[in-house]
């Protein structure tokens, strides 16, 4: 089992501390061997988490900041909301900072949900239904532009002249798709992504896996081809070895990385990454 840290709280305090602390966090998880180093791609701090207002950096200027910091750890925003940028301006905003980590990227993206951060900086926010058009056009997108195609793409939502990248990926980012949807989510899971990140609980994971496998057999996928991750976010230091065994049941279902991370409001999230190292990730099989 892997463990990845998902970093979502900026602290209210000082802007000056901002950066240094978010650095020191991706610092200390690539120290203690942790293989991803998650952001959440908003503008303002989620509710109910935490208050709107609280500081909340923005996600892709934060990740490429952190390329320039790390070396070994693989930087993701979990996940990207299809919304906030035109796809072929995440296309090489995504190939910018894959030149910049040296390909140590994972695009990650969903169909976007936070209602308030779109009224509120003048982002439309279509229906459900046109976001998850939008979000299988943004796939394709990309896709082209990390290929030899570099023609023109015609979709419902999304029309491009050219789909030129230069340079391309110096890997082609792996796509993850978060969300556990079963209509809409997974099938797009099947059809599209390298990596699936789930919130189900550990109780409904056996069904979703079920459905998942279903949708691959529908598009002709082999389910094993897709990695599956889980995002659990129990605090471990409450009970290592219950967080264990429960890691362990996970990993029974064929989930091989778990995200978890600092609870909101921790005044110390470096050195509560310094301790996952020290007490968690040791005892992982």
């Amino acid at each position: 089992m892997k463990l990845g840290v998902h970093y979502i709280d900026f602290l209210p305090g000082a802007a000056e501390r901002l950066g240094p602390t978010l650095a020191g966090t991706a610092k200390a998880a690539e120290d203690a061997g942790v293989e991803m180093f998650t952001l959440a791609d908003h503008f303002f701090q989620m509710e109910p988490l935490a208050p709107a207002e609280n500081p909340f950096l923005e996600g892709y200027t934060s990740m490429g900041y952190l390329a320039g910091l790390t070396d070994r750890i693989t930087l993701t925003m979990l996940v990207t909301g299809v919304t906030y940028r035109h796809p072929g301006v995440l296309a090489k905003t995504m190939t910018t900072l894959d030149v910049l980590a040296c390909g140590r990227t994972m695009l990650g993206l969903g169909a976007a949900w936070y209602e308030r951060e779109h009224h509120a900086l003048g982002i439309p926010y279509p229906s459900v239904r046109e976001r998850f058009e939008m979000l299988e056009e943004t796939l394709q997108i990309c896709l082209q532009m990390w290929s030899d195609d570099d023609g023109p793409y015609d979709g419902q939502h999304y029309h491009l002249a050219e789909t030129l990248c230069e340079p391309q990926p110096i890997r082609r980012p792996p796509i993850l798709i978060g969300g556990s949807g079963e209509k809409r989510t997974l099938r797009l899971v099947a059809e599209y992504a390298d990596v699936w990140n789930s919130t189900s609980s550990l109780d409904e994971m056996p069904h979703k896996l079920d459905v998942l496998r279903r949708h691959c057999d529908t598009v002709g996928r082999d389910f094993g081809e897709i990695r599956l991750t889980a995002a659990y976010s129990d605090d471990p230091f409450n009970d290592i070895d219950e967080y264990l065994r429960t890691l362990d049941a996970y990993g029974q279902l064929g989930i091989d990385l778990i995200n978890t991370g600092p609870m909101p409001g921790n005044p110390d999230p470096q050195g509560w990454v310094k301790r996952l190292g020290d007490e968690v990730l040791p005892r992982l099989g």
